[in-house]
């Protein structure tokens, strides 16, 4: 989760499982917030006069040769007030800088890129002005089985190469655990098997993606002797002229 403050970005990650089925988080987010000791005027006594200089309207026009330039006043920064004892907590800022944590509550179905506008938790504004929203941007974090395209999930799955040629279930795995499908006989490397409705909710309808699981064909190893003798048994069974081809 990336914190959006106008002052900086900090960076929290999801899990896939927090990103699918949605989660709440707290953050900590430095921020802006007017000083509580002058009420965000600035002023120890809270008082404050027009500026002299730019006569409130906290801009001033400067000449650059044959040029006139508006700028912001320097006397009054740009407020348009001057301050007689300027608050020795914010040095007459009227603003100081401070850490809040948020309890950020994440939809299902997000994902990297996505955010949650949480209004009135960004930045102070001027004084009199409300504050600013923060806006919270996921950064997914790349899930050791699943791979995800929009709302739909992928995952490979490896089978026997005796399982694939005769057929037979096999048991894979999603989010919400496990799931079996059939394998048809004589299925081969690459095969893709689609699970309906067992991807990711849409974060902005009802609907849900679809789980794709790709098999993969695996060839056998430390075969034990008996294995050895039924494997050149079967490959004794093909005709020595013809190549197989699946």
């Amino acid at each position: 989760v990336e914190c959006v403050t106008g002052a900086g970005d900090r960076f929290v990650e999801l899990d896939l499982e927090e990103a699918v089925f949605g989660v709440a988080k707290e953050i900590d987010v430095p921020t802006v917030v007017n000083c509580g000791d002058c009420d965000g005027t600035g002023s120890e006594d809270r008082k404050t006069s027009t500026c002299s200089m730019c006569r409130g309207r906290g801009r001033v026009v400067a000449a650059r040769g044959i040029f006139h330039v508006e700028q912001a006043c320097p006397t009054c920064s740009g407020s348009g007030k001057q301050i007689e004892k300027p608050c020795k907590s914010c040095r007459g800022h009227g603003r100081v800088q401070k850490e809040k944590t948020l309890s950020v509550k994440i939809p299902a179905g997000v994902d990297t890129g996505d955010r949650v506008r949480l209004a009135g938790e960004g930045h102070a504004g001027p004084p009199g002005t409300p504050n600013g929203d923060l806006f919270v941007e996921m950064m997914v974090r790349e899930h050791k089985i699943f791979s995800r395209e929009g709302n739909d999930l992928y995952c490979e799955v490896p089978i026997r190469f005796s399982l694939a040629a005769l057929g037979g279930d096999v048991v894979i795995p999603t989010l919400e655990g496990d799931a079996r499908i059939k394998v048809p006989a004589e299925t081969q490397t690459g095969k893709l098997f689609r699970l309906r409705g067992k991807g990711v909710k849409s974060v902005r309808g009802h609907d849900f993606g679809d789980l794709l699981c790709r098999v993969v064909v695996e060839t056998p190893v430390r075969l034990s002797k008996r294995q050895r003798e039924l494997l050149e048994e079967f490959e004794g069974t093909f005709d020595d002229g013809r190549d197989h081809m699946p």
